[in-house]
This record gives structure tokens, sequence and C-alpha cells, in this order.
């Protein structure tokens, strides 16, 4: 059966050749034949170059996500079952299967499965499909992770956003095997955190800052420490135990949030980290105006650049919160400032807190820049896999 081919416009080729993943629709020329959504493409050049095969899905602003740049291999049940295999391989060999832990099992396009993510919560795995051809492919990827894995169960969520901008139905549920608990116990550095799979953030938990929890903290001993959109309190909980800070405050919006970060203080017996409900810029500048002093900072925000229209409008935003933490600092203190806008570049954000430096009135000297645990690889071919910053600096 022929492949039906998609064509790129004049001069698009340059970005494909890299290996890029996605196809905007604005890259490639109207298909003159019918394409059904989720049906595998060929892409190539105006001049009949093959580029790539990916999957096609005119319902989206991505019309393609390329899988294979190797001419003539099919997207079969071998192709998707390397794929997940090398993607579980790597979390083995770098020590992430730890039962009673958690993990990212699979990273979308860092590990050539552009629009998939799976994460495992000890013996209970969470699918997030983010694309149409992902999610017509659940009844093989489902099994496929079932035998690679051995989980209790599957857990399948999808995003209600990212199923509109993809045409595609919300599924979510159990796909395969029991269903987990609604509050299941899991092991981060040695603290414990209690997940609800089907409720909670993203898949349940954020993953991604497991080892900054963990280097942030040895920055914190003997410190009063304020983590700043705390959620259910990684930062906070790893500055006291890890770390040996002397208090912890942790302010989040999200009363929820808050709820559980004092649950998990109690659950890991920290009395000296305690977490108050409060909007994140009213709150710093509050403790600005009252002369408030900390030993440590740390910002984790949500993201503010979820376009490359509202890239200045997130630095503004970034400028205004670091400056604020470093307010708060006492000489020699640290700031612990990350960054979870893939739109926003490592150097926007260095260029940012430059400006918070000649604001302030404060050298910032940098000890550490840092990215997403490597259970969240970065592909070199797809920049936006990139997206975690975190810097651990020293405020003079």
């Amino acid at each position: 059966m022929s492949i039906p081919q998609l064509i790129l416009k004049q001069n698009k080729f340059g970005t494909f050749a890299g290996r890029h993943p996605w196809v905007m629709a604005k890259s490639v020329v109207k298909p003159q034949v019918e394409i059904a959504d989720g049906d595998v493409v060929d892409l190539v050049t105006l001049e009949g170059r093959w580029v790539g095969r990916g999957i096609y899905n005119q319902r989206s602003h991505l019309c393609v996500r390329l899988y294979s740049w190797t001419r003539g291999e099919e997207l079969n049940d071998d192709f998707w079952r390397g794929r997940l295999a090398a993607a579980v391989q790597l979390r083995r060999m770098i020590g992430y299967d730890d039962p009673a832990g958690a993990t990212r099992l699979v990273f979308s396009e860092a590990d050539g499965l552009s629009g998939l993510i799976v994460d495992r919560y000890g013996r209970y795995l969470v699918v997030q499909v983010a694309a149409l051809a992902m999610q017509k492919r659940l009844e093989l990827i489902v099994p496929l992770l079932a035998e690679l894995a051995q989980p209790a169960g599957i857990l399948v969520r999808t995003d209600e956003k990212i199923a509109a901008q993809e045409g595609m139905e919300r599924r979510d549920g159990v796909a395969w095997g029991e269903a987990p608990p609604t509050s299941l116990d899991v092991y981060e550095n040695g603290l414990l955190f209690r997940v609800d799979l089907a409720s909670g953030q993203k898949t349940g938990y954020y993953l991604d800052q497991r080892e900054n929890h963990r280097v942030a903290a040895m920055y914190m001993k003997d410190r009063r420490v304020l983590d700043v959109c705390c959620y259910v309190g990684g930062f906070a909980l790893a500055a006291a135990k890890i770390g040996g800070a002397r208090e912890v405050l942790g302010i989040d919006s999200s009363e929820k949030a808050v709820l559980q970060a004092r649950d998990h203080a109690a659950a890991n017996q920290l009395p000296n980290v305690t977490f108050e409900v409060g909007e994140c810029f009213r709150t710093l500048e509050q403790k600005v105006a009252a002369g408030e002093k900390f030993g440590g900072v740390i910002l984790d925000p949500p993201r503010f650049a979820a376009s490359r229209d509202t890239v200045d409008q997130a630095l503004r935003a970034y400028h205004r919160l670091n400056r604020l933490a470093v307010q708060l600092l006492e000489p020699g203190g640290i700031l612990v400032t990350c960054s979870c806008s893939g739109r926003v570049s490592r150097e926007q954000f260095l260029k940012m807190l430059s400006g918070v430096s000649q604001k302030t009135g404060r050298d910032l000297q940098i000890l550490e820049q840092r990215g997403p645990a490597p259970d969240h690889p970065v592909r070199i071919s797809c920049p936006e896999t990139d997206y975690l910053k975190c810097f651990v600096c020293r405020a003079m």
C-alpha cells in the first residue's frame, strides 16, 4: 500500500534536515489527495526529495509529527515496540527504576514518540496523550507498555486544552489492569509524597525537578527559606530534610496544593516546614514592605510564556518575581530560580537576571545552571525539549 506524500513549501527543508519532528500546516502545500487524520504520510520537498515519515492531522496546527528519518521504515507494531523499549531501558540504565519511586518513562519528542508522555508511579503508569497520532494507537501502545513495564494498572489522561488543539476526544480512565488508589505513596529523595494520579496536576506530580530539589537543598543548611509557588512541597521539604534548613515557609495560590503540602510535612515529620495560601507577587511585595529577610528564596512558578507572542510579557513577570526575591535575601543569600517556559531561552533568562542585578544593586553569582532530571532528556534535534531552567545563585 503506497504512503501518501505531503510536499514542503520552498525553502522549508532546512528545518527538517536537522530532524525536527514538528511540521506546521503553513510549511506544507495543501494535499491534492484526501488524507485521513491519523494516517502515515511521507514528507517530501518540491523536487521530490524524501525528508521523513510521520502521521498526519489536518485538525492541528502541527499537521504532521515526524517519527522516522529512515526511508522505507514502517511505522508498524515493531517500530512502536522498539521506541517504547528503548525509553524504558534508558530509565533502567540511569537507575530510575525504584519500585517505590516515580519516573518519566516516556518523554514525548525526547524519546522519539511525539505526543506521548508516560509516567510511572510505583506500580502504576499514567499515560498522557498530547497528539491524535498517539490516541489512535493507544490500543497498541497500552498493551506494549503493560508488557515492557509490568505495571499493576495503566491510567490514561487527556488535557482538555490539548484535546481541543488536536481535534481529539478526551479519553480518561483505566485503560489496563486495576485502578490506582486515590492517594498513592511514592518516594523522592527519601521523602514521602502522596499522589492523586486521576486528578493531580499533569500526571499527578511534577517529576522533572527531582534532582533540582536535592541540589537546591544542599545550599540551605541553617537558613530561613521561602519557597514560592511551592505546589505540594518538593523544594521546601527537601530544604528541611536533606539540606538542614532552620525554617521553611512554602507559599502557593492553590489551597488544595497547600493542604497536600501540609500533609506531606506531617508525614515526613518536619515540624519546621509550614505552608500558606498566597499569590506569589502579592506575598513577596508584602514581605518586602515588612522588611523580612531570608537566607534562601526558591522560585518555581508555572509557565509564564505559552507562545512566542507572550515571551516579552513572561520575561517582565520573571524580572518582577526575581527582583522581589532578591530584595528579600540577606547578604550571601541563595536564590534558586526556575522557568518551565520552553519559549524562554536560557540566554533570555540570564539576561533577565542581569537586569534584576542592576535594578536591585546586588551582584548575583551563578553557582549552578541546571535542567530537568535525566528521565526528561533533551533531544538535540528538538530544542523545545530543553524547556526547564534552574539557576542556583548567590546574592552578594
